[in-house]
């Protein structure tokens, strides 16, 4: 075994399939104070305990090894990663991370206008907003939680600082419901300086009704959108989850992320982290690595280092979400992360 994390880290992070490892998503906390159907049950939700879960000096530690290893994109999330207390200190704390070059977060926007000025000034540089309805009422429904008017004006008070960008707003695609929205979404990207995104419907929520016909496709959503509007395709950077157009005209884009009908398994560079210390190495993995265990039991940064490689080796070639034998991981996504 290594010694040190100095020896590890002259070695880039990768798995045995040949892919770099470069991305990292932390949750901390896997609480949140809406109710998504996609994501929790209405009721019943149990939570972790306050020891459970990493502390803000074990999160930048982890950074810190992981960052070593050749991560340098960080994205902090949840639960709704703005509900739990002082995050923008721990932002601040990761922030200066040495080898963390990109700081993000992805929220609910409830939170955003309170926090939106002191998230700049710890050095997030980029957010995603999750709004599935720029309609009250059905925001209500699918949220459980009449919210809309509080997180558009938080999205407002996030865009307000130039240095965030791109803001994104991210859009759960599900069947029967997501349609009513697409020209919603459309003219509101081609009004605004938002990127709108959305993110088909993935077999992750709490009450495990997902079935694949419930999952309305990028592909379809697109079609929608092109029988009023031409698109233009964007060049797809190595590694990005979203194939992005361009509205025709120049006013505006549009994001498609279609894990399920066309998986971008072959060049991940992702990982994660739960709010318990767990490393998943895939969003569908079924097999978790403790890293808070060992942290806690007096394991050096270079031993931990030692841990996330083995795990990183062994990261899953493909989810599978569309083959015979697929299992749902046993976390639903509010426990896992976004």
């Amino acid at each position: 075994m290594r010694s040190s994390l100095q020896e590890t880290a002259a070695e880039p992070l990768r798995d045995a399939h040949g892919r770099s490892i470069t991305d990292l998503r932390v949750s901390v906390t896997d609480r949140c104070n809406f109710r998504c159907q996609y994501c929790m049950p209405a009721e019943g939700m149990e939570w972790l305990e306050r020891s459970a879960i990493l502390s803000f000096e074990e999160i930048e530690r982890l950074v810190g090894v992981m960052s070593g290893l050749g991560v340098d994109s960080l994205r902090l999330t949840g639960g709704e990663p703005l509900a739990r207390r002082e995050f923008p200190r721990l932002a601040s704390m990761l922030a200066k991370v040495p080898g963390i070059d990109d700081l993000s977060v992805t929220t609910n926007g409830w939170f955003l206008e309170r926090d939106a000025r002191a998230l700049v000034d710890a050095g997030v540089n980029r957010v995603n907003v999750s709004i599935d309805s720029l309609a009250r009422d059905r925001f209500f429904q699918i949220t459980r939680r009449d919210a809309l008017p509080k997180v558009l004006r938080g999205l407002e008070a996030i865009a307000a600082f130039p240095q965030v960008r791109p803001v994104k707003v991210n859009a759960i695609a599900m069947r029967d419901y997501t349609e009513q929205e697409v020209l919603r979404f459309c003219d509101f990207a081609r009004s605004t300086d938002y990127q709108v995104r959305f993110i088909e419907f993935m077999p992750l929520d709490g009450d495990r009704n997902w079935e694949p016909d419930s999952v309305l496709t990028g592909a379809e959503i697109r079609a929608l959108i092109e029988a009023r509007f031409a698109l233009e395709a964007v060049a797809r950077e190595p590694h990005a989850t979203a194939r992005v157009y361009r509205f025709a005209d120049g006013a505006g884009e549009i994001g498609f992320i279609n894990p399920v009908s066309e998986p971008f398994c072959a060049d991940c560079n992702r990982i994660r982290l739960t709010a318990d210390g767990r490393l998943r190495t895939c969003l569908f993995s079924i097999h978790e690595t403790d890293l808070r265990g060992p942290m806690r039991a007096g394991a050096s940064d270079g031993e931990l280092a030692e841990v996330i490689r083995d795990a990183v080796w062994r990261k899953e070639l493909k989810h599978r979400v569309n083959e015979p034998g697929f299992r749902a991981p046993p976390r639903t996504m509010s426990a896992i992360g976004g």
